[in-house]
């Protein structure tokens, strides 16, 4: 039986074969941590959309034809990231947020 992870990795590959990505890499650990920032900084349904908007920007920031590099992954993951623990701040109506 594969593990967890296991079957995360797999399941990356296919999907980045199907899209023909092949040669993106993909930190699936910073996705799920953006993921789980938005879900309980936010709402939970945020997860999966501030995951495919920080994707899709990571994609628009190489332009057309270009290649997705971790450097613009990375940035647009921050960005995401930033966003949805500042929105936690705000609702909770703390400064600085």
């Amino acid at each position: 039986m594969k593990s967890q992870d296991e079957t995360l990795e797999e399941w990356c590959r296919a999907l980045l074969q199907a899209y023909k990505l092949e040669n993106v890499q993909v930190d699936i650990n910073a996705v799920l941590a953006l993921a789980g920032v938005a879900a309980h900084s936010v709402v939970r349904p945020a997860a999966p959309l501030t995951t495919f908007i920080a994707g899709f920007a990571a994609g628009q920031a190489a332009g057309p034809g270009g290649e997705v590099d971790s450097a613009s992954m990375e940035a647009a993951l921050a960005v995401a990231r930033t966003l949805a623990a500042d929105y936690d701040a705000e609702a909770a109506g703390t400064p600085g947020g």
